[in-house]
């Protein structure tokens, strides 16, 4: 009995620490969108090391703190997290922070060298968007919708 109650309470602590994502997206409100200034993490939340989930489509945005282009895709991440939270898992990998084996994961199959950079992968973790630089939320969101509704 004792340890049947044990796993359960094993699986439990297992599936809410993988099998949620990044929660409470909130922008760093110190950020200067006008230098390469290093104005902290530009983007905190819970579970902040989360990687890939899959069951829905993910958003993972990779990151330096000093980069005025990743605080401008910083501010456009947050404003997509707070429409597609619900249906839309979201990484936010921070290069110059210690990342955990499931970003390192991510990093290494899909950043480039350049930042920031975004990855939107289906459901079963194909690549539907790959690209450094910044990209309007408009385009995002095209993609969320096409891959949602399949």
């Amino acid at each position: 009995m004792i340890m049947r109650k044990t796993a359960i309470v094993l699986v439990f602590l297992l599936l809410s620490s993988f099998g949620f994502g990044i929660d409470n997206l909130k922008l760093n409100p110190k950020l200067d969108y006008a230098s390469d200034s290093l104005d902290g993490p530009l983007i905190t939340g819970d579970d902040s090391q989360s990687g890939f989930v899959a069951g829905k489509p993910n958003y993972v945005i990779i990151y330096g703190e000093g980069c005025f282009n990743s605080k401008r895709q910083a501010r456009r991440t947050v404003e997509l997290y707070n429409k597609y939270r619900d249906r839309v898992h979201f990484v936010v990998i921070d290069l110059d922070v210690p990342r955990s084996p499931e970003q390192q994961k991510l990093v290494k199959q899909f950043y480039k060298g350049y930042i920031p950079h975004v990855v939107v992968l289906n459901v079963r973790g194909e690549s539907l968007y790959n690209q450094s630089g910044e990209v309007d939320s408009e385009r995002i969101e095209e993609i969320f919708n096409s891959s949602i509704n399949r």
